[in-house]
């Protein structure tokens, strides 16, 4: 957390007990979750908390680096605070979102035509299938 709090005022931002709430869920869920999400997990803890507020906290943090946005295909945006580089598999069933190394297609080469297309300032992969829960209950 103070790295967190750290990076927040080296962004300008202040260290709000509803920002440090925020990103502290953030920060412990493993399941990618979204705005609302976020805001029926906080919601004992802090009841006055609106959903307005966890969107313009995350809008936020997302513009200063501080958490990234998981691009999934889906409508509802879902968000991590993990900054190591990494990727996704994602359930188009239930919707789950787990974290991969891929060592390998990181350290691939680009074919000529994309390296010709511009500058590629990173890789990531984004699989979408169906995980062995849903396979299994169907």
């Amino acid at each position: 957390m103070a790295m967190f709090e750290q990076a927040c005022q080296q962004a300008g931002l202040k260290l709000t007990h509803q920002r440090l709430e925020i990103f502290s869920e953030l920060a412990t869920s493993t399941d990618h979750p979204s705005a609302e999400a976020l805001h029926r997990g906080l919601r004992q803890r802090m009841p006055t908390l609106s959903l307005d507020t966890i969107y313009r906290t995350l809008a936020s943090l997302e513009e200063n680096g501080l958490i990234t946005r998981v691009k999934t295909g889906e409508s509802q945006a879902r968000f991590e605070a993990e900054q190591r580089h990494h990727h996704h598999l994602v359930c188009e069933r239930c919707h789950e979102i787990i974290d991969f190394q891929w060592q390998t297609f990181d350290d691939s080469v680009l074919p000529d035509e994309i390296l010709q297309w511009g500058k590629i300032k990173n890789k990531n992969a984004i699989l979408h299938g169906v995980c062995k829960k849903c396979l299994d209950s169907v």
